[in-house]
C-alpha cells in the first residue's frame, strides 16, 4: 500500500505524507499508521491524477504537525 495506492501519484503521496494509504475516486483516503492508528478522510474534488487534493493536502498538513510519519 505504501507505494501503489495513489495511482500514478503514489511517490508523492508517500515522500509528502509518509504514511500508506489508498484513494478512492469518489474522493476518500484512507491512510495508516501501523500498530497506531488509521485516518480516513474525504473531499470530492480530484485532482489531475484522480486523487482527492484537499484530503492529500490535509494528511500532509497533519503528520507535520503531528511528526507521524513511518520516515
Amino acid at each position: 500500500m505504501q507505494t501503489c495506492g495513489f495511482y500514478d501519484e503514489a511517490g508523492e503521496f508517500s515522500f509528502k505524507v509518509g504514511l500508506p494509504g489508498k484513494s478512492g475516486v469518489g474522493g476518500g483516503i484512507v491512510a495508516i499508521h501501523p500498530n497506531k492508528y488509521s485516518i480516513i478522510v474525504w473531499s470530492p474534488k480530484l485532482n489531475e491524477k484522480g486523487n482527492s487534493s484537499k484530503g492529500m493536502k490535509f494528511l500532509e498538513i497533519f503528520t507535520y504537525d503531528t511528526q507521524s510519519s513511518i520516515f
